[in-house]
């Protein structure tokens, strides 16, 4: 990632804007979790439906920690087993959750990514980002920045360019309380 792409992906971020960028599988299209306009831009652009919820993505734990509530020890620990890398957690919702963030659920889906370009934009942004499939609902997952323009055009205020990581679709998603998938892993 070059410095001025960094940059115009900070700027979009602190303005409010949408960022697109790769991550281990699919490319996301997300912003500022903090800023609720912001979140229904995302929400708007991908003509996603409000309900569902989106996850968060981090650099690490600790930025995410204000949008969880941990349940125990153990189970902290079962998620940061598998952190960095391409393992969505679902925790239930801490304080600085949004409603438009977690959807009509109690909890929020949240990743440490080990992927270095999400990973480096959540680090120099010094929060999560929102994280979702940079497509329109129900259509194919964005596998290139040109799938990003095609289907979100303009809409999208800057794109990190690179490229994926080695998953063959989307992360898997589990349940911090009990472990189980909600979304089971790619075909790898």
């Amino acid at each position: 990632m070059t410095a001025p792409m960094l940059q115009a992906a900070l700027a979009a971020l602190r303005g409010g804007g949408v960022v697109a960028y790769p991550t281990e599988g699919v490319w996301g299209v997300g912003c500022d979790p903090r800023n609720a306009a912001a979140v229904a831009k995302v929400i708007a652009l991908k003509q996603r439906d409000w309900h569902k919820g989106l996850i968060l993505l981090a650099a690490d734990f600790e930025m995410l920690r204000p949008f969880v509530t941990v349940p125990s020890a153990a189970a902290l620990a079962q998620a940061q087993a598998t952190w960095p890398g391409p393992v969505t957690w679902v925790f239930p919702a801490g304080p600085a959750c949004l409603p438009l963030v977690r959807g009509e659920h109690p909890s929020i889906a949240v990743r440490v990514t080990a992927h270095p370009l999400a990973a480096a934009l959540s680090r120099a942004f010094g929060a999560p980002v929102v994280s979702t499939s940079a497509n329109l609902a129900g259509h194919p997952a964005a596998l290139t920045a040109a799938d990003v323009r095609a289907q979100l055009g303009s809409g999208v205020d800057a794109i990190v360019d690179g490229p994926l990581g080695g998953l063959k679709g989307p992360t898997a998603i589990r349940d911090i309380a009990t472990g189980d998938y909600i979304r089971r892993p790619a075909g790898n």
